[in-house]
């Protein structure tokens, strides 16, 4: 490849890590093209499945600032740059790999930080952003002027909030009740709530598909 096309290639993974919320590493080995054609149409159009070379993904991820193991570049490799919810997507690949176990999962980044292919698989189990939002509600009514904010907040710390507030049910229970005019509102997951308010949200840009060359 010259030079040219390499830089090119190179700039082009670089903006997929850098404007994607997550990124999954697989091994599609012995995939048909009309088995690849499906999966992406599978994870939709929030999340871009690319085969990629091995060599240009070093670089680029580095590019980027992104950190990934270089155990996980080895073989023929693909991944899914999520710029949507990252949950839908694991459940999507973990999904049609159960049906095509020639799909490999072999990890990722989330949030800048690295997964394992059980963590992408844990990411599976979880609840999707909307049902997050929706638990989140007595908080947001306590907090109308900063629910704008937590509704672009990155899904760890929407997570993080998310146990804060199962955590603080137990505690409520057991607790004496206080006064109705000394009762705190929401007082327990506010500090979740600002982190996930001030902490900058991904940028979803559209972006084309790197080009589908064999990893070296």
């Amino acid at each position: 490849m010259p030079n040219a096309e390499k830089t090119g290639a190179v700039a082009e993974l670089s903006e997929h890590f850098a404007t994607s919320s997550a990124a999954v590493i697989t091994e599609y080995r012995g995939l048909t093209v009309k088995q690849v054609t499906d999966l992406r149409k599978a994870l939709g159009r929030d999340t871009t499945y690319s085969v990629v070379k091995n060599t240009l993904t070093k670089l680029a991820a580095a590019d980027a600032g992104v950190t990934i193991d270089d155990a996980l570049l080895t073989g023929p490799t693909a991944i899914a740059f999520v710029k949507g919810d990252p949950v839908e997507a694991a459940k999507g690949l973990r999904d049609f790999a159960k049906t095509n176990p020639l799909l490999v999962i072999k990890g990722g980044v989330l949030d800048g930080k690295t997964l394992s292919a059980a963590e992408v698989n844990k990411i599976a189990d979880l609840e999707s952003r909307e049902v997050l939002l929706s638990k989140m509600a007595g908080v947001l009514k306590a907090l109308p002027t900063r629910a704008a904010g937590l509704f672009q907040a990155p899904l760890s710390q929407m997570a993080r909030l998310a146990k804060a507030l199962e955590e603080k049910k137990p505690a409520e229970a057991a607790a004496p009740e206080a006064p109705a005019e000394e009762t705190p509102v929401a007082e327990a997951p506010v500090a979740e709530v600002e982190e996930a308010v001030e902490a900058p949200a991904p940028v979803a840009e559209d972006s084309t598909e790197a080009s589908a060359e064999p990893a070296e």
